[in-house]
């Protein structure tokens, strides 16, 4: 037979003066609930905010752009055969044919890259800039990656078409050359080369402390060429007119790519696509591992915790002994017995879970202010901690309960 409402709450009545009277142990009992619980709200906060973060920093270039390169994000060049290590590489031909060929994009920036021993050094008189991000492209970038300028202009189909020696250069390369100076006009060396100073990019906030969307120098890639003619490997920026039409305007680059590559119709395409929603997929994937390691680490101290329970509840039924006799001398059934007492331990974890909830929503969104993240919380999670705290109560209490239920009234009475 089912407790009554009145019997529930006088079960946790209870369990809530069996907290008061024996604080400390009861606090002990309860902390391992409270430790895994709070673990898992605020591991998962943190979560959160690293996947927001992560996807606000994919957002911030845009969620129509589209890459083109040799092989996907994450190849293992060990695995490659010999067919796909053979691949051309992008060149500007590619580039060309996206741009006169897919009606579905709205620009395509292609880029070269270079990494000098030592790295990429700017200099304007005394002061220099190393280690930093240094390409050519074509002016379709600034609005293929979504970027605007702070000072000046970016480059131009005549910058391109006359191999002009101007470069611009990102916020923070700006700031450590010029101190505040305008940047527009100024001489500097880049790599020992003089350049004209064009233009400055507005600064892009990272949640990760990753500036190499500042701290960067970008100049035509006609004049990278001209400067550089054995390096012709290439990437390819696109972006799709809307994100709505990306699927569309991935089905031309295909088709674009396949003719100008001249690609077999019985062959698979040598050159790979990706889009934000990949590098997202790639996110979802890691922390996907990540929440299996903290259920695995969190479910240790929940199992502590229950344990810790099931001690506390078994003291309870000796401490109790002489009441459980008289109840069960006056009518009690062994059903109101067990009900009891499994009320009472979920009581007695509920509440430890709720110390842990608060405690875990704390430490997550401390974690993800000094982490510089989003702040987020869970309500998903927070559920999901109380359902589990209290069925560790329910679980751990039901050993105890039995017991209680099957001593036998008349001993029970006689016990002191």
């Amino acid at each position: 037979m089912l407790l009554t409402w009145v019997e529930i709450r006088d079960a946790i009545a209870m369990g809530l003066g069996s907290l008061r009277a024996n604080k400390l142990r009861s606090a002990l009992t309860i902390l391992g609930v409270t430790i895994g619980v709070a673990s898992v709200i605020g591991l998962a906060s943190i979560i959160d905010g690293l996947n927001s973060a992560v996807e606000g920093e994919i957002d911030n270039i845009g969620s129509n752009i589209i890459d083109i390169d040799r092989f996907p994000p994450g190849t293992d060049f060990d695995e490659l055969t010999d067919a796909e290590r053979n691949r051309p590489y992008m060149g500007t031909s590619e580039a060309m044919a996206i741009q006169e060929n897919c009606p579905h994009v709205d620009g395509v920036a292609p880029q070269n890259h270079h990494w000098a021993p030592g790295g990429n050094i700017i200099k304007y008189g005394n002061t220099k800039v190393s280690n930093l991000r240094f390409f050519g492209t074509w002016p379709d970038y600034i609005r293929v990656t979504n970027q605007n300028m702070r000072e000046g202009r970016f480059f131009t189909g005549s910058d391109e078409q006359f191999r002009a020696m101007v470069c611009v250069v990102g916020a923070q390369t700006a700031d450590a050359l010029f101190d505040g100076e305008p940047a527009v006009g100024k001489e500097v060396r880049l790599n020992g080369n003089r350049f004209e100073v064009i233009g400055v990019l507005e600064e892009v906030a990272s949640s990760f402390g990753n500036d190499w969307h500042n701290n960067l120098v970008t100049i035509p890639l006609s004049t990278y060429e001209k400067w550089l003619p054995w390096d012709e490997a290439l990437t390819l920026v696109a972006r799709s007119r809307s994100r709505e039409e990306i699927g569309l305007a991935k089905e031309e680059i295909i088709n674009a790519l396949r003719i100008e590559r001249r690609v077999p119709f019985n062959k698979e395409n040598n050159f790979a696509l990706s889009t934000q929603d990949t590098f997202k997929e790639q996110m979802a994937n890691i922390t996907k591992y990540i929440y299996l390691a903290m259920i695995i680490i969190t479910s240790v101290g929940l199992m502590v915790g229950g344990i810790g329970v099931m001690n506390i509840m078994l003291v309870s039924v000796t401490e109790r002994t002489r009441e459980i006799g008289v109840r069960k001398a006056i009518g009690a059934k062994r059903s109101n017995i067990v009900m009891q007492f499994l009320t009472e331990a979920t009581t007695l974890s509920g509440v430890g879970g709720c110390i842990g909830i608060a405690a875990g929503m704390v430490l997550g969104l401390v974690a993800n202010a000094w982490l510089g993240f989003p702040l987020t919380l869970s309500m998903f999670w927070i559920a999901i901690g109380f359902v589990v705290s209290v069925t560790v109560g329910l679980v751990s209490g039901v050993y105890p309960a039995y017991k209680a239920s099957r001593l036998d009234p008349i001993e029970a009475l006689r016990y002191e």
